[in-house]
């Protein structure tokens, strides 16, 4: 009997054709939407959930026999390596398949080519020396390995890095502290790095009042990487490669200046790339992380990386003089009506686990939409920050792979045209931001100790609730999710458990506390939420 190790959108499409089903019909016998299908056509990388790899496996083993050598003639002519033919991707029991298609990734991925001719370029090695050296972090720590480090990580709770991070920086002083709140219900304390003016700013966004104005001019600095920071880096790639993580060589905003206050949000952008990013300050959250599940000290002079780029909260705020990127991201909630069920009508309230591909707060809680700032085509208009979230629900939310920076889909000219909308996002944007249909508002703005991120906590509220009845079916997470939880405005309780759960990340608690603040004061009858005092 023929067996597939992880089923990818590539070999669900194979099998559908094998099978000469149509997508409809395919959808049917596995029981899932056919947008689903029709996106692995879209992304043959993307994994599927467990319970569709689970359908899969079992529209394979029913297949007949001629259905079953099409399936497999499918795959051996696709054209692919050698080490990726039919033969070792449909196998018996046994065959490695991370490892193969890690392999292959460091070989074939032209994403990948690109991130390693950037470090040869940036450490002075000779072209090929870091797809060498990738290629033995990849043989000497196998996947395992790398499993292992990435479940380590998940156990270390978002209130110990708050901590470690608070005892490694000290006093702060200058107006800025940690955001943390208290309640009778529960304490939080993040890393989030944040002034009392930059909190409850209820301030609507995409009607001129973040104005993130795009400076062509400015130059970006040069990513020194020292010995230390050089292993890093190759760390970091062989382990995004082992497990199956997306790294993409993609144009991100880098924040030049910032004034935040009610009034608005003003300052000047840069552009940047993603992997001067990855391979250098977003490192320090790995360095801290794995320091703590292993019980190292995290005091300065023990973390190299940090001591070398973010040592000191001066550091953290003087954001002009390093690469400071970062995103926005949002509470979403939405109205329902009453149902026998709830006899009062609430807004439900989305959280994400994120996935173990992201490279950010992996496997750990985070509001909905998430999201980089970055361009994706008009690189000056979409430095606004309500182009971010607008494209973030696209994609995030509503299904629609194109508008991800990661995806190597050919781009529209105008990806976000109001002709090529989703339904539910064309219904929104066919209603002006209001207190009768929709708000997307800044609810806060902080700079993430971690890695010296700048974060912008929003919320998305939908307050007509016929938009959750007719579209409500239509959401689904996208790669970077491992999964959706679904939370009632009115239930009290399961929101105070929920701000004590350990395994949220800091950014994630930060725009949760502040969109629940806000729902506090315009709710009305549909919330009854836990009471959250500031304690900055």
């Amino acid at each position: 009997m023929q067996v597939v190790d992880v089923w990818t959108g590539r070999h669900a499409n194979a099998l559908r054709t094998a099978l000469r089903l149509t997508n409809e019909s395919f959808a049917q016998t596995l029981g899932t939407a056919t947008r689903t299908v029709a996106k692995w056509n879209a992304e043959p990388d993307l994994v599927p959930v467990t319970e569709l790899q689970r359908a899969l496996d079992t529209a394979l083993q029913r297949a007949s026999q001629e259905a079953v050598a099409r399936f497999v003639s499918l795959l051996k002519n696709h054209p692919v390596p050698n080490s990726m033919s039919s033969t070792g991707i449909v196998r018996q029991a046994g065959f490695d398949r991370k490892s193969e298609n890690a392999e292959y990734r460091l070989l074939y991925d032209a994403d990948i080519g690109q991130i390693l001719s950037w470090l040869d370029d940036q450490v002075g090695w000779s072209v090929g020396q870091a797809r060498q050296k990738v290629g033995a972090a990849l043989s000497a720590m196998e996947v395992c390995r790398f499993q292992d480090l990435a479940h380590g990580r998940g156990r270390v709770s978002q209130r110990r890095i708050s901590d470690a991070l608070a005892s490694y920086y000290g006093d702060v002083g200058k107006g800025f502290d940690l955001y943390r709140t208290e309640s009778a219900d529960v304490r939080a304390m993040t890393s989030i790095l944040t002034r009392r003016e930059w909190l409850d700013l209820a301030m609507p966004l995409g009607v001129g009042r973040d104005d993130l104005r795009l400076r062509w001019d400015h130059r970006l600095p040069v990513a020194s990487l020292d010995g230390v920071g050089a292993d890093a880096a190759v760390r970091r790639i062989a382990e995004a490669l082992a497990l199956g993580g997306k790294i993409a060589d993609t144009p991100i905003y880098r924040l030049l200046d910032i004034d935040v206050s009610k009034r608005g949000i003003r300052g000047d952008v840069g552009l940047s790339d993603f992997v001067g990013y990855a391979l250098t300050v977003d490192l320090l959250e790995n360095e801290l992380v794995d320091a703590l599940a292993a019980g190292r000290s995290v005091r300065p002079g023990r973390m190299p990386l940090r001591d070398q780029r973010l040592p000191t909260y001066e550091s953290v705020v003087e954001i002009g003089e390093r690469i400071c990127c970062g995103g926005v991201l949002a509470l979403f909630a939405a109205a329902r009506p009453a149902t026998r069920r709830r006899p009062q009508g609430d807004y439900v309230l989305l959280i994400q686990q994120r996935s173990g591909q992201v490279l950010n707060a992996a496997r750990r809680l985070a509001v909905i939409p998430k999201s980089f700032h970055e361009p994706i085509s008009d690189f000056a208009d979409d430095a606004q920050l309500a182009s971010t979230l607008m494209r973030e629900m696209e994609e995030e939310l509503f299904g629609r792979a194109e508008v991800d920076s990661t995806s190597t889909l050919p781009r529209r000219a105008d990806p976000l045209h109001p002709s090529r909308l989703s339904p539910p996002m064309r219904w929104l944007s066919e209603r002006a931001f209001g207190e009768s249909s929709w708000r997307l508002e800044a609810t806060g703005f902080g700079l993430n100790l971690v890695s010296g991120n700048f974060e912008v906590a929003s919320l998305v509220l939908i307050e007509d609730e016929t938009w959750w009845a007719e579209f409500g079916g239509c959401i689904e997470a996208n790669w970077e999710s491992h999964g959706l939880r679904q939370y009632s405005s009115l239930d009290h309780s399961a929101l105070s458990h929920l701000i004590g759960d350990p395994s949220w990340s800091n950014e994630g608690l930060f725009a949760f506390l502040q969109g629940l603040r806000r729902l506090s004061v315009i709710g009305g009858g549909r919330v009854d939420l836990p009471s959250i005092d500031l304690g900055i």
